[in-house]
């Protein structure tokens, strides 16, 4: 009986043993399965960390012109971050970095850093990898760095007003930088590969851009004008070339232009653009069949509006065909043209050239036109001489392509798109007249009574309006100091290939003279000399095309 109960608790002991050391197998093996997990775990993200940023940093395609040449590109720069909590000697760390950092950054270290119980901060974001090392290399425990893309711009401020910026963490925030964002989309950044997405293309030309932009520069010095802007667009598809608004921005620096900088002119700011649009109002009268271009009218009879009257041109009575009223920009004929057409009508043709709605460009919306809200006699009269209407001059342009490129409405565009079938195309004006528009405005180069004969280049048929209007004062209106002048024309006339759009802001006068015929024509006859050769065209010979260009 005893040697019984001894047997049992003999094996009691023996299985209290197994299950002891059952135990501690397990226990030692979760122990291990942890220690290589966490060791895993370390090993991947010692990899990841070198790869990518724990920041909230985007990467970006390139953005090119029409050659490939680069007019935006990513690089990675490195970010000193610092963790306050690790920090063991405060003072030795802005001691330390003060002397290196830029001074903003500098000034704000000491409160930044004041706060222990933060685990990060940025120090100084996008450095030199010479200051990152230099940092790296005193040893300061808690500061440290991390990659980041920064976003660089080779060719400067070239078309800084249509590439548009982007923020610290490279995310577009204006121009063509915010439409790529809409359009292709954010993407973290990753230090190893860059972005591998396509580039976006665009209808700019760095050399026509180039060409463009110092002619205005030499006239508004020449002119003694504080602004200047232009456009060259491809009347069959929208596409512009070039397209420059002085002062110019750099893209790099977002902070000196967004909130103080100069705007845009081209399509952030409207103006009464005076007389390029009475070929607006002609082609109304020719396309409603209310005159033909040797249709005569009489414009020696002034206009009394209330209390205001237009004089006329010559003796009352005096006639002058609608071609010659074109030709020597004749105010009382096409406000005669206007009251036949009448308010309605007139509304209806603006507003069918786009010149009455807010358009949208890649490069961002385009400011909204401003129009009389009663649109009365005095509204017809004035509106048909390019006065009491303002727009954006990209988008006056965009009307004055359509109505030379045979009568179809044009979109302005930045990026390369596919081209547009003709049986797709809108139709915003006939064809005849089209044909006789670009020979009115080829005549107003051409002859001697012709307003914008100072345009005339020797070899490249160019056609075209001249326009003069009162720059309203902020604080007095129209003081009669102050002038816009434009002019607005194509090349070559023969067959339209594309249209180029000057204006000058504020020109002071040269012998006595501030209008558009001696400013703003000689400008944009300089500018198609040197844009045309590189655009194709060449001088004695139709326009041949120079690559892609629609």
């Amino acid at each position: 009986m005893n040697r019984g109960r001894t047997h049992v608790s003999e094996r009691s002991a023996a299985l209290r043993i197994v299950l002891v050391c059952l135990g501690l197998l397990v226990a030692f093996g979760a122990i291990t399965i942890q220690l290589g997990r966490l060791a895993w775990q370390a090993q991947t993200s010692g990899r990841l960390n070198l790869s990518t940023p724990n920041s909230e940093s985007f990467s970006r395609p390139d953005i090119l012109d029409r050659d490939g040449n680069v007019l935006a590109r990513d690089i990675m720069l490195p970010s000193i971050t610092a963790n306050p909590s690790r920090i063991l000697d405060v003072k030795e760390v802005i001691d330390s970095l003060t002397p290196l950092l830029p001074p903003v950054d500098a000034k704000r270290l000491p409160g930044n850093l004041a706060d222990r119980s933060r685990r990060f901060i940025w120090v100084s974001r996008k450095v030199s990898t010479a200051l990152a090392e230099k940092i790296h290399n005193l040893g300061l425990p808690g500061v440290g760095y991390r990659w980041e893309t920064k976003r660089t711009y080779p060719a400067g401020r070239v078309a800084g007003h249509v590439i548009g910026a982007v923020d610290a963490n490279s995310a577009g925030i204006r121009g063509l930088e915010r439409h790529m964002d809409v359009v292709i989309g954010l993407r973290l950044a990753r230090y190893e590969n860059g972005d591998l997405r396509p580039p976006l293309r665009t209808t700019l030309s760095i050399a026509a851009q180039h060409a463009l932009e110092d002619e205005l520069k030499a006239a508004m010095a020449k002119f003694s004008a504080p602004a200047a802007s232009g456009v060259i667009m491809d009347v069959t598809s929208g596409e512009i070339a070039a397209a420059v608004s002085l002062p110019s921005v750099d893209p790099a620096f977002p902070e000196h232009w967004i909130s103080r900088g100069p705007i845009d002119r081209l399509t952030r700011g409207t103006y009464e653009l005076g007389s390029i649009f009475k070929i607006v109002t002609i082609a109304m009268g020719l396309d409603l069949n209310l005159v033909t271009p040797h249709t005569r009218i009489d414009v020696g009879t002034p206009i009394r509006l209330g209390r205001f009257t237009i004089k006329g041109s010559g003796s009352p009575g005096t006639e002058m065909s609608v071609h010659d009223i074109l030709v020597r920009s004749i105010n009382t004929g096409t406000a005669a043209i206007a009251r036949q057409a009448g308010s309605q009508r007139q509304r209806a043709f603006l507003a069918r050239l786009g010149l009455l709605s807010r358009m949208e460009t890649e490069a961002g919306a385009v400011k909204r036109p401003m129009y009389p809200k009663s649109w009365g006699e005095a509204a017809i009269v004035t509106v048909s001489y390019g006065h009491g209407i303002a727009v954006a001059p990209i988008q006056f342009a965009s009307a004055a392509a359509s109505l030379v490129n045979g009568g179809f409405a044009v979109t302005p565009t930045f990026v390369r798109r596919v081209a547009m079938p003709p049986e797709a195309r809108k139709r915003v004006v006939s064809e005849r007249t089209s044909r006789a528009i670009l020979a009115m405005m080829r005549a107003s180069v051409t002859s001697r009574a012709g307003t914008a004969r100072k345009a005339r280049a020797l070899g490249y048929r160019v056609a075209g309006k001249t326009g003069t209007a009162d720059l309203p004062n902020r604080t007095r209106g129209y003081d009669g100091r102050a002038v816009v002048t434009s002019f607005v024309g194509v090349f070559p006339s023969d067959r339209p290939r594309f249209l180029v759009m000057v204006t000058l802001y504020d020109p002071k006068p040269t012998r006595g003279s501030r209008v558009a015929g001696d400013n703003a024509a000689p400008t944009a006859r300089r500018v198609i000399e040197r844009v045309a050769p590189i655009l194709g065209v060449f001088p004695g010979q139709l326009a041949r095309p120079r690559g892609r260009t629609h």
